[in-house]
């Protein structure tokens, strides 16, 4: 297992902390993806597990075992930047025999372990012969060769084309399914996090701000800033009898036995659906609808808010009511 204490972290004249008691718990043969936006301490958080930077307080531990005091080489941990570090003037099984750290067997692991990425057919080629998504799963293969005792990807689909992701996104599940270690995930899109982990953790402003199971965190997350942050469009909020109320757009459905009465202001397509913006006395509502809906801005709507699939929040901590 690999955990994190209260984890605390400040840049040099920064005005605030990157990273504040940042205490998580990662079990052997999970995916832990970690979202948030930008500037939220992804990164740091990840650079201070392989031993890049130092906690001005806290501890990272394995298996129970403090290793802050550990240089990254002995801490058996492998990190996968955003850029592939692949070398230019090797071919990819060479990367890859590159980063063996037991010589038995290499030719046999190195065939097995681009099996689990799927770039076995890609072996003898050059790095620049590579397509983006390519590159960065010989990346995870070269990892995983290193024996780590954990595996911490960032951003792994930040610069691949959106048309290469899929292909990526696959080759972590199948680590996942062979890899004994943990998997620290980490990204900006929850829709990426929510397809990769077993667990999701959201960050925001260095904070813990809520972990457990992806579809809960999702469905009933325990902040305002959590609410506020996932989803292709962010929760419906107002307030109501002193609390404020929250409903995911998808959760809205149309009535035609009364509720809600509005007004579309606007018509957002989004492939397979689109997004209305409906004006009503709870104040501007997202709803989504079938691409295939005929509502339009300026037509009269009723909506109907699932008892169920409201949240309440507290208007002064922002921390979910029961």
């Amino acid at each position: 297992m690999l955990a994190t204490v209260d984890l605390c972290f400040r840049y040099a004249g920064a005005a605030r902390s990157s990273l504040e008691r940042v205490s998580l718990e990662l079990p052997n043969a999970t995916t832990l993806a970690v979202v948030g936006p930008s500037g939220a301490g992804k990164t740091t958080l990840l650079r201070i597990i392989a031993g890049l930077l130092r906690p001005r307080s806290g501890d990272v531990r394995v298996d129970g075992e403090s290793i802050v005091d550990r240089s990254p080489q002995a801490r058996r941990i492998a990190l996968v930047a955003q850029d592939d570090a692949l070398f230019a003037h090797m071919s990819v099984r060479d990367n890859l025999r590159f980063a063996l750290r037991r010589r038995d067997g290499g030719d046999a692991r190195i065939r097995s372990t681009a099996e689990t990425v799927h770039l076995q057919s890609k072996l003898d080629r050059r790095p620049r012969q590579l397509s983006g998504g390519e590159r960065q799963r010989a990346s995870i293969a070269r990892a995983l060769l290193s024996d780590p005792s954990a595996l911490l990807l960032d951003e792994p689909l930040a610069h691949v084309d959106p048309s290469l992701r899929r292909s990526v996104r696959d080759a972590v599940i199948g680590v996942r399914q062979s890899f004994a270690g943990p998997i620290l995930y980490v990204t900006h899109d929850h829709a990426e996090a929510m397809s990769v982990a077993d667990r999701l953790a959201v960050l925001i402003d260095g904070r813990i701000e809520d972990c457990g199971d992806p579809q809960r965190v999702f469905d009933a997350p325990r902040t305002l800033a959590v609410a506020r942050f996932l989803g292709a469009r962010p929760m419906n909020l107002f307030e109501h009898d002193g609390a404020i109320v929250g409903i995911r757009p998808e959760h809205v459905a149309l009535s035609s036995n009364g509720g809600l009465a509005g007004r579309v202001a606007r018509r957002e397509s989004a492939g397979a659906d689109a997004y209305l913006e409906v004006e009503t006395e709870r104040g501007l509502l997202t709803v989504r609808v079938p691409a295939a809906s005929a509502l339009r801005a300026g037509d009269g709507v009723v909506l109907d808010l699932p008892l169920a699939a409201l949240r309440r929040f507290d208007r002064t901590t922002g921390l979910a009511l029961a």
